[in-house]
Parts: C-alpha cells; sequence; structure tokens
C-alpha cells in the first residue's frame, strides 16, 4: 500500500536488502584487494592522488596533511584517520616488504609507538610505486566518477608490479576476510616467468620458485607444510618464530633476539616476558634490555648464572609472541573486481598475467593510434613540402583561413587534420635540414607502427614483453630473502629445527665448563707455535677435551665412574672464544665427584657396531654401540670398573681391525680386536696391557690404520710420528714395546693419536692456550726417538692437557680387507667405522675428539 510517498513494505524484507548492500559494498568498496593491483580502493585513491599532483619519487616531499586532504577532498570521504594510517603504513619498512611510501618523519614505530600528526610528517612516492602507475595516461585503465561526480578516479591501476603477492594484505569485510602475507621480489618473478614459459605448470613447480613469505622483520617459517596448503586451496597456516642465539659475557648466558615475527609488537612481547618472570612461569630470566637501534633489532635477555639457555628459549616461544601462527586466506576480488574468492597461487599468478596482457594491449592500441595520427600529419605535411609553391599559391588566392583550408583538401586530397597542419606550419619548416627531419621522423613512424601492429597480430609476443617487464624489477627493486623457511618442522618441534647443520668445536675443561663455538676459530699455525688463547678457565681449572663434531650429532659422555649420559651438541651453549662456557652439570646429571673422561660424536647409532672401551690401568672391553642408543637422563654403566680404576678411552669400531694402547712411561701394544669378544654394557672389561712400573698408566687407545701413523705428544709439548708397521702385532696382555725414548725435557706422554699427513692436530694447554697445526710438519721418527718441539710452552709450569686431530681424509683402509672408515673421536681419540662406500664430497671430518657419519 502506498499513501503519497509513504510505502508501506516487510520490515525483514528491507533489513535484508539494506544489510546486502552494505555488505557488498564494505567488501568490494572498502575492505578487499583487487587481484589485478592488490590494492584496496583507499590504496588506490592515495596512490592516484598523488600521481596527479606530482608528488613522485623525484619531486620534493609534501605534507601528509595536504596528501591526505586532498585524497579525502576528491576520491574518499571516509575519515582522515583510514586515509592518514594507510599512507603511514605504506612507509614503514617493518609493515611493508617494498614500500610504496617514501616518508620523512616520525612514521611510528615496531615497538607501536604511533606516528606523528600529519602536519608533522612528509612523504613521497616511492620508486617502486611509480610501476604501479606506469602508463595510467595511456588508456589502459577505465576510469569511473568519483562519489560526487566532478573527478575521475581509476576502478584499477596498471600495476606492472604483481604487488597483491608481493605486499600482501589484509582486510575484514562482512563476513569473510583476507589475510595475504608478503612474498620476495625475486621468486615471484622467477615464479611468473616460470608460468609464462609453461602454462601447465603445478603448484608444486610454482613452489619451488616461490618457496614462501617474506616477511619486512624476517624471522624464521616452521615447516613447508602449511604454505604448501595455502598455494593449493588458497587457505592454510604456518608457525613464525623470531630469529635468536646465545651469546655468553663474563660467565653469563643472554639470549640475543635479532629478528621478530611480522606483525609483532616489541613493547608488547617485553611486557609479557616480565609478567611471565613476575608471575614464576619462567625462572631463569634476570635482567631484559632492549638494544635495538637504526642498524636493527636487538632484545637482550640476560639469563642467570644457573640457567640452561636452551630451555629458556623453548619457554619463550612457547608463552610469548616470539612464536607465533599467521593464518593465510588469500581472498581477494576477481571479474573486473566485483566477486570475491579465495584465490590457490597458480589462479592469482595467472590473473596477474591476463591482467598485464590487457594492459599491454590496450597501451599498445594506444600508441599505435598515436602513431598513426601522427605519421598522419608528417604525411601531409610531406606533402606539401614536395609542392609547397602551389600550397602557397592556393593559400595566397584564398579569401580567409577556412577557405585555404577547403581549397588545400580539394587540390592535394588532404584530410581537415593535414590540411589544418599545413596551415599550422612555420616558414622555417621549408628549410632543408627541417624538411629531412620531418622525412626522417616519417619513417621511424612507420617502423614503429609495423612494430605495433605486428604486437597486436601475434599476442604471444606480449608475453615476452610481461617477461621482460619482470626481469627489470627484478634488477631495480628484487633482493635477498628476509624470512627463513626450515623444511618438515612445526611449532612443536624441539629447537633442533633453528640450528645449522654445521661443524663446531666443543671444548670442555677438568671442572666441568662446556661451550660450543665454530670449528675454524682457531687457524692453523707453523709447529712450534705458542697458540692463542683457547678459554678463560676458572682457577687451577685446566681444558680437558676439546671434540670436532657436527650441531646435530648426539654427544656420548662417559665418565671416569663407567657411566654414560647424551646431550645433543646444539644444546651446548655457544660461547666466545675466551669464553669459560657453563658448568656441564647444568645439563646432565653427572655427581659433584665424577669428571668426563671421554666425549664421542655420534650422528646416526647404526652406521657403526660396537664402542671400544680402555680404563687407565689397562682393561678393555667391546661393546654393541646400539646399547648406547638411549641413554637416561640419569645416566647408564657403560663399564664395570675395578677399585681404582677408572674409564679413560672410548672408540668406534666395526669390530675387524686392531687396537694399539700406549702408556704414559712410553710403552706399546698392539693387538687384534678379535682378542675382545662382545660383552654386555654393564660387564668389566678384559686385561690389554700390563703395567710394569707403579705409578704408569694407559694415556692413548686407539685404532690401528697401516697407512697412518702414530701421533706421540708429551706433556712438555714434545712430539713425533711413528710409522704404524714399527709397532709388531703382539697377543692381547703384554707389557708391549718402547713407543718414545723420555727424559725430563720431553716430560711423560700425555696423548697418543692415530693420524694421516692431511690431517691437522690441535694442542690445549692446562692455561687455556691452543694451536693448531699441520700433521704433516710434525717429523716422522723411529720408537727410540724423542720426538721434536711441537707446541711452545710461554709460561711456567704450563703443559700439554688436551690434543685433538681434525681429520681432513675422509676415507682410510685397514690392512686385512679394504673397509671404508671414517675418523671418528672422543676427548681421548675414537675411530668410526662405517660399511659401504663414504662419499668423498661431505664436508671435512674430524678426529681426536669428534665424529661424523
Amino acid at each position: 500500500m502506498e499513501i503519497g510517498n509513504v510505502r508501506s513494505i516487510n520490515i525483514e524484507d528491507e533489513m535484508r536488502t539494506a544489510y546486502l548492500d552494505y555488505a557488498m559494498s564494505v567488501i568490494v568498496q572498502r575492505a578487499l584487494p583487487d587481484v589485478r593491483d592488490g590494492l584496496k580502493p583507499v590504496h588506490r585513491r592515495i596512490l592516484h592522488s598523488m600521481n596527479e599532483n606530482g608528488i613522485r619519487s623525484t619531486t620534493p616531499y609534501k605534507k601528509c596533511a595536504r596528501i591526505v586532504g586532498d585524497v579525502l577532498g576528491k576520491y574518499h570521504p571516509h575519515g582522515q584517520d583510514a586515509v592518514y594510517e594507510t599512507l603511514v603504513r605504506f612507509g614503514q619498512d617493518f609493515s611493508m616488504r617494498y614500500m610504496l611510501i617514501d616518508g620523512q618523519g616520525n612514521f611510528g614505530s615496531v615497538d607501536g609507538d604511533p606516528p606523528a600528526a600529519m602536519r608533522y610528517t612528509e612523504a613521497r612516492m616511492a620508486g617502486i610505486a611509480d610501476e604501479l602507475l606506469q602508463d595510467i595516461d595511456k588508456d589502459t585503465v577505465e576510469f569511473q566518477p568519483n562519489y560526487d561526480g566532478l573527478e575521475l578516479e581509476p576502478k584499477v591501476l596498471p600495476a606492472k608490479l604483481p604487488n597483491l603477492l608481493l605486499n600482501g594484505v589484509q582486510g575484514i569485510a562482512v563476513g569473510m576476510a583476507t589475510n595475504i602475507p608478503p612474498h620476495n621480489l625475486n621468486e615471484l618473478a622467477d615464479a611468473i616467468i616460470y608460468l609464462v614459459d609453461n602454462p601447465e605448470a603445478s603448484t608444486e613447480d610454482l613452489s619451488e620458485r616461490l618457496v614462501g613469505p617474506d616477511f619486512p622483520t624476517g624471522g624464521i617459517i616452521l615447516g613447508k607444510a602449511g604454505i604448501r596448503e595455502a598455494y593449493a586451496t588458497g587457505r592454510g597456516r604456518m608457525i613464525i618464530r623470531a630469529k635468536a642465539h646465545v651469546e655468553e659475557n663474563k660467565g653469563r648466558f643472554s639470549i640475543i633476539v635479532t629478528e621478530l615475527p611480522y606483525m609483532c609488537n616489541k613493547r608488547t612481547l617485553q611486557e609479557r616476558i616480565a609478567e611471565l618472570v613476575k608471575d614464576g612461569k619462567i625462572d631463569g630470566i634476570s635482567d631484559m634490555n632492549d638494544e635495538s637501534d637504526r642498524n636493527g633489532i636487538r632484545l637482550v635477555v640476560d639469563l642467570k648464572r644457573d640457567a640452561q639457555p636452551q630451555k629458556i628459549m623453548n619457554q619463550l616461544f612457547k608463552y610469548t609472541q616470539l612464536q607465533t601462527s599467521f593464518s593465510i586466506n588469500m581472498l581477494a576480488l576477481v571479474e573486473n573486481g566485483l566477486v570475491p574468492r579465495v584465490l590457490p597461487l597458480r589462479r592469482i599468478l595467472q590473473s596477474y598475467i591476463e591482467w598485464r596482457q590487457e594492459v599491454i594491449t590496450r597501451r599498445t592500441r594506444y600508441d599505435l593510434n598515436k602513431a598513426q595520427q601522427r605519421a598522419h600529419i608528417l604525411e601531409g605535411l610531406l606533402k606539401a613540402i614536395a609542392n609547397i609553391d602551389k600550397v602557397i599559391q592556393t593559400i595566397r588566392e584564398s579569401k580567409n583561413r577556412d577557405a585555404a583550408k577547403t581549397s588545400l583538401i580539394e587540390t592535394f586530397q588532404l584530410s581537415a587534420e593535414q590540411a589544418q597542419a599545413i596551415l599550422d606550419m612555420q616558414l622555417g619548416r621549408l628549410a632543408a635540414l627541417e624538411r629531412q627531419r620531418i622525412e626522417d621522423e616519417f619513417n621511424e613512424l612507420q617502423k614503429t607502427i609495423a612494430a605495433l601492429q605486428d604486437l597486436l597480430d601475434h599476442p604471444k609476443k606480449i608475453l615476452g614483453i610481461i617477461k621482460k617487464d619482470l626481469q627489470f624489477l627484478k634488477e631495480k627493486y628484487g633482493d635477498v630473502r628476509r624470512t627463513l623457511i626450515i623444511e618438515d618442522a612445526d611449532g612443536d618441534l624441539s629447537v633442533e629445527d633453528l640450528i645449522p647443520d654445521e661443524v663446531v668445536l666443543v671444548s670442555i675443561t677438568n671442572k666441568g665448563y662446556v661451550k660450543r663455538l665454530p670449528h675454524d676459530t682457531y687457524k692453523t699455525q707453523r709447529r712450534g707455535g705458542k697458540g692463542v688463547n683457547g678459554m678463560t678457565t676458572r682457577e687451577q681449572d685446566v681444558v680437558q677435551h676439546t671434540i670436532i663434531c657436527n650441531t646435530m650429532d648426539s654427544l656420548l659422555f662417559f665418565t671416569n665412574k663407567g657411566r654414560v649420559f647424551q646431550l645433543k651438541v646444539h644444546e651446548v651453549p655457544d660461547a666466545g672464544r675466551t669464553a669459560k662456557g657453563l658448568p656441564l652439570i647444568n645439563l646432565i646429571s653427572i655427581d659433584q665427584n665424577e669428571q668426563v673422561t671421554s666425549v664421542i660424536a655420534i650422528n646416526n647409532f647404526e652406521n657403526a657396531k660396537y664402542l671400544v672401551m680402555a680404563t687407565r690401568q689397562g682393561k678393555i672391553k667391546r661393546t654393541n654401540l646400539s646399547e648406547f642408543s638411549s641413554v637416561r637422563s640419569n645416566g647408564l654403566i657403560a663399564i664395570r670398573l675395578e677399585e681404582k680404576d677408572e674409564l679413560g678411552f672410548v672408540w668406534i669400531s666395526n669390530g675387524l681391525g686392531e687396537v694399539i694402547l700406549t702408556t704414559a712411561e712410553g710403552k706399546a701394544i698392539r693387538f687384534k680386536e678379535e682378542e675382545v669378544r662382545p660383552i654386555g654394557r654393564d660387564a668389566m672389561g678384559v686385561n690389554a696391557i700390563k703395567l710394569v712400573n707403579e705409578g704408569d698408566y694407559v694415556v692413548g687407545m686407539d685404532l690401528v690404520d697401516l697407512e697412518a701413523d702414530l701421533l706421540i705428544i708429551t706433556s712438555h709439548g714434545f712430539g713425533k710420528r711413528t710409522p704404524m708397521d714399527e709397532f709388531p702385532v703382539h697377543g692381547r696382555y703384554g707389557q708391549g714395546v718402547i713407543a718414545m725414548r723420555l727424559t725430563p725435557k720431553t716430560g711423560r706422554i700425555v696423548a697418543t693419536r692415530v693420524v694421516s699427513e692431511s690431517d691437522d692436530v690441535m694442542l690445549m694447554t692446562t692455561s687455556g692456550m691452543l694451536v693448531r697445526i699441520p700433521v704433516r710438519e710434525i717429523s716422522r721418527q723411529g720408537r727410540a726417538a724423542q720426538g721434536v718441539t711441537v707446541m711452545s710452552l710461554g709460561r711456567a709450569g704450563d703443559s700439554i692437557a688436551s690434543v685433538a686431530v681434525v681429520t681432513e681424509e675422509r676415507t682410510r683402509f685397514r690392512q686385512d680387507e679394504n673397509i671404508n672408515e671414517l675418523k671418528g673421536g672422543n676427548g681421548n681419540g675414537a675411530l668410526q667405522l662405517l660399511d659401504g662406500e663414504v662419499n668423498p664430497e661431505e664436508p671435512e671430518n674430524h678426529n681426536g675428539n669428534g665424529h661424523k657419519n
């Protein structure tokens, strides 16, 4: 029923219609980006307004208030806060992967500080934003009236830049939302180029080029499962972690955070950590300082003296924004910006290619039109010049300008445009040089017209232009990836996902202080060098073990009491060269009076068969390595010991070689390993060598390699290499033969190792000095020789405390069978034997105090 201007309607129908109209308005005109240029309307209006006003990357900065006012007045009457916040975000390096605005002034911070008022800040377009607007004046896009019908605005930008995935976007509409992460330009361009060349490429093929999001704040993405799902379906979830490491300073450890997850507020993060410490949820943090500056983020979390850094770091990942989830929802407008759709990766890239094809086609038609129009004018000018006398006569005989124009058209068969151009031509154009310029311009235009027409006749050539444009963008704006992506991981996995698999050196002192540092910290020196300071030790403490191993290896710690403990190498705190390290008792459950006497590093418990152990009193034992694959936190029994005996040496073996033992007073015995039958883990060993003199003890046990030498090092820094064939094979439990002639000058033997000429030896003294020298520089001498000076001891009372051998050569051969072996290691020597081939291209192996399978 309708009475005058009053209509009677059903309120449910009216509310439904009004709400749907409102919802579509918000979806299309406010909250969601267009798949073609990756921009929301407010984004597009800001860039278009700045371009129209000449506020480009090469012009001076303008007040943000002026920019915002122009956008509000002409295109976007939705409040200045919305426009200014968008403008500011475009200029924040922690929000945008590739900033579209070059800002000057306070544009906010990662701490959540707001930007300064718009009357104080200035801005201009960034250089990369020009690529979004390039060719907008060549009829490449459709324009529409603004809100009041007085201005025109583009419906979409030409967008040479693949902005939707490049910078990503977040938006909340009515009943739907979008959350697209940013990506790296180089990878994105490579993926699009690959799709151009291979239209049937699968998502997996594209993912090999575009490996995943790349956030402006860096960080670490754990696992690719969520990325693969998002690329395949448009939706996925991934875990992002901060990038952090541990530093040691004056005996205390600190966790240093250098990169944050995307959109993580640093100030809120600090407040959360302080709250957790106050509530007792995290125990072990003593202080926290923000040392961030213009060079980057540096959040320092200082730990208590007895805290375990890895444990605290895992707690921070669990309870704070140092680890967050990012839900990918690639929702964008398709079908000329009218329909919202969740898009997989391939559809987004294909939409970009199709849009660029349309833009380039329209640009080509525009350029062709302009070239044809200009050629048409030049053609008329050339006719006029060729008949200049008659043209002048015709004009002079005409009553007025219009009559002259009509006469020229009728006399010379010209178009109205050509006749007008002739009338407008200056007399100076009749000079010979000017006439030649007109002819040259006309000829060049003919070539241009032919090229443009050929491009329109062969649309596939447009794809070549798209590829060329992407290569240009890569070269001009491309940069390295900031976000690290770890394969096959998720947020519930251990910290191993954050640890690079690399060779490191682990040092352990007699007092039980342990630390980890890069294995190449100590440069090779010549024989007789004094070395560098390798570790600051406590009073009356000495370095006992130096182990070369990989961060992913498992360390087995064998103690003087015959027990064994297990620890991952990466769980050992990373520290500086002169740092003391962390007490080992904080990492494994050894007793106060228990000392680690041997350490081996194992990569795989299935690649070797046995552990061979020897005690200080000359006992030996062989046990299956598999019995040590799962060691409890409170340790396991590795060998039963007699009273006053200690476990001293452990090697890894396949059970087919020979063993050589050396004593402190210079005796050595060599016998077949088969003489020691395998026995259980908690059994006692059998006799290996007779110790004739009281006070003598075993200082070295190794597995024989006929192509190698026995390296002998004494307490006073003397050493030599003796060929292995000078040590005859005897039966087990003999007195042995002389290994070295000892004098008060040489001191007693402290360690022996089986080495080759390609190895390096690392010696550390009781005062903490360390030197690394090539083994080939140590003289090869007979058993009765006293050796040469290997390391000069610069301090009174100093002596050699630890010996490690870095093995460069991976493959060794035993005399009885051609069995490939790997030199492995422990604190007193070890040998890793493997069945089958050994890859010669694998990284440097190590010995003396570590092994790698």
